[in-house]
């Protein structure tokens, strides 16, 4: 498992989050968007580009302030995107408000960056007489998302230690009610408990994140009543 290269925890999400053979997305893209934002602070927390510290003020996980420690390029336009945002306003955003105003087309960007990686395919074809174009995005290779799957299944089962990639992919995983799509377990609910104690034995920074993912969704479903 150590030797195979690996996507960042942003990419491993976004197909986790589909269908392998429809390339049909679990979730509404909205959610996801979410949770990929949520992700991008990951990556760039486990890379050493950002801390997180508490608001001025509060305690609470979903108001801690984001702040650059590394700004140098990482060569990812996504990651790189990122680090801008976080590097010029003032005061730091909270964890929260970033994550609603990054997820802005992060799905149709993450989407396209793993077209340009060769790693999705994208085709279209036309239904009614040509008047309905239908546009699908498939995996050109089901390893990646099944290398995912397997290292959750041995996180999960305690078959290997989880780093801190793993961990935090599922700890996403969990936060997004993904674990149904992993394929692992008949009993999601007990799959979803175990996904969260994993995680929450990892990086306190990474837990904060994951709570403000999870608050974030929270405000996302709410203003869907409204």
């Amino acid at each position: 498992m150590a030797s195979v290269p690996r996507l960042p925890v942003r990419d491993e999400l976004f197909l986790l989050a589909h269908d392998d053979d429809t390339g049909q997305p679990h979730l509404h893209p909205h959610a996801l968007a979410i949770g990929l934002a949520g992700a991008v602070l990951i990556d760039l927390f486990l890379t050493g580009r950002i801390t997180i510290d508490p608001a001025q003020g509060t305690h609470s996980a979903v108001e801690q302030r984001l702040h650059l420690f590394n700004g140098r390029p990482t060569g990812d336009l996504i990651a790189d995107s990122a680090l801008a945002s976080i590097r010029y306003p003032h005061p730091a955003p909270t964890v929260r408000g970033w994550l609603r105003g990054f997820s802005d087309d992060l799905y149709e960007r993450t989407r396209a960056g793993l077209v340009a990686a060769g790693i999705l395919r994208h085709a279209s074809r036309r239904r009614l007489a040509g008047l309905l174009r239908t546009d699908t995005y498939r995996a050109t290779d089901t390893k990646w998302a099944i290398i995912a799957r397997a290292r959750l299944r041995y996180l999960a089962t305690g078959r290997e230690p989880a780093d801190n990639h793993t961990a935090a992919l599922a700890g996403l995983i969990a936060a997004l009610n993904l674990t149904a799509y992993l394929y692992l377990d008949d009993d999601t609910t007990a799959l979803t408990h175990r996904l969260r104690t994993v995680a929450g034995q990892h990086h306190r920074p990474v837990r904060h994140i994951t709570a403000a993912v999870d608050a974030a969704l929270g405000d996302l479903a709410t203003a869907t009543y409204r």
